[in-house]
């Protein structure tokens, strides 16, 4: 019985020593990928803000925010609590804004005034239900 003792306790300690070792060495992803993944993310949820922000300090989107009673100062200062899905939603209508207003057009249509009040409702829901 004493020599039964040994030799599970040998195959203990064998089997909860190689399973540590082999724990360590397999990762099911390997850590640079993820800090890739989340720097990338990071990146993007950035470049939404930054497209926000252009737009926000666009002169024809605070003349049409000044007609409206909407505080643009204040949807500038609420940009960097959005967010990555909210930031991604008001970078898109800010993109086609800034596309649209591209090469200081002077002229604002009503399908580009309609995108810059639908932003700016958009992000000052997002403050609001926040």
């Amino acid at each position: 019985m004493g020599r039964f003792r040994h030799l599970l306790a040998a195959a203990l300690l064998v089997g909860v020593g190689s399973s540590s070792a082999f724990a360590q060495q397999s990762h099911v992803v390997d850590p640079a990928t993820v800090a890739g993944v989340v720097r990338d993310h990071a990146e993007g949820v950035e470049q939404d803000r930054a497209a926000i922000r252009e737009a926000l300090a666009r002169p024809e989107v605070h003349s049409i925010a000044n007609s409206t009673g909407i505080d643009v100062d204040r949807l500038s200062a609420a940009v960097n609590t959005l967010s990555a899905g909210d930031a991604r939603r008001a970078a898109e209508a800010a993109r086609h804004v800034n596309q649209t207003l591209v090469g200081g057009a002077s002229t604002v249509t009503i399908s580009t005034t309609t995108i810059i009040i639908g932003l700016l409702i958009l992000i000052l829901l997002i403050v609001a239900l926040d």
